[in-house]
């Protein structure tokens, strides 16, 4: 009787350790799976400003700088999800039909249902993505610098995630706010880029609506802003997690840095 107990005994603690091993490897599966959908996952954020400022000189989003850093991540494996202050539909101008990827997403009808649809603030969870894009094109200089959702979404991305920040021409707008958890803005004694002051039209009505400068503003506030003064040279620099380029040319070379980081980062 007492070896038939003995023996129920220890087969009851296999079962246990069984158990136990399969809770713990599901977890660690269950883990990774959920690493590997974060590591998969870049927010770009676009603006929803149809007019410079209050004129009725029109905005919108660079569509070969939305599309052609999407291109590079797209065929990389990552997802995407586009973010914006108000959420729904954006402008997108600066549309070249002669480029065949832009014809190619111009006529991809669930990748203009993104821009239709693009999410709010409200509905994005940091947690899930390895980096952030900041879009240019005139429409970024309002509505995206100003909004605090944004914002934080961007450095919870930067600090909690270990994550990219990364900005296309005037969409290096969106980062001129960013602070760090200690008050420090973003880009301080950092290298970044952005489209400069010397290929803006000063004397235009459209510039004289921007709320800033982005040179002026990065350099005030301790950015290292370089750029090219040749311009449309395909420039763009990385400074540690921090990605930027001076206009549409370079669009292609961030994604590839966005990429050559995030990779980095998992080994």
């Amino acid at each position: 009787m007492r070896n038939i107990l003995f023996y129920i005994l220890i087969f009851a603690l296999s079962l246990s350790c069984k158990n136990t091993a399969e809770d713990t490897n599901s977890e660690s599966i269950n883990s990774q799976n959920s690493l590997s959908q974060k590591n998969n996952r870049i927010l770009f954020v676009v603006s929803n400003q149809h007019t410079y400022g209050d004129t009725d000189i029109n905005a919108s989003n660079h569509f070969a700088e939305i599309v052609l850093a999407y291109d590079v991540l797209k065929h990389k494996g990552y997802l995407i999800d586009f973010v914006s202050p108000k959420g729904g539909a954006i402008p997108i101008g600066y549309i070249s039909t002669s480029d065949s990827i832009q014809k190619n997403y111009l006529y991809d009808f669930e990748f203009m249902e993104l821009l239709k649809h693009t999410k709010k603030p409200e509905a994005i969870v940091s947690s899930n993505y390895a980096a952030v894009y900041f879009g240019g094109g005139g429409a970024a200089m309002f509505g995206v610098p100003e909004n605090e959702a944004i914002q934080k979404i961007a450095m919870d991305i930067y600090e909690k995630n270990d994550g990219i920040v990364s900005a296309i021409c005037h969409g290096t707008a969106g980062l001129v706010n960013l602070k760090t958890i200690d008050g420090k803005f973003l880009y301080e004694g950092k290298k970044v880029n952005g489209f400069p002051d010397q290929f803006e039209n000063m004397e235009a009505e459209y510039y004289k609506q921007f709320p800033f400068s982005i040179e002026q503003e990065i350099k005030t506030r301790g950015g290292d802003f370089t750029y090219s003064k040749e311009g449309w040279d395909n420039y763009s620099i990385a400074d540690g997690r921090l990605i930027t380029g001076q206009d549409p040319t370079a669009a292609v070379s961030v994604a590839k840095k966005i990429i050559k980081a995030l990779e980095k980062n998992t080994k």
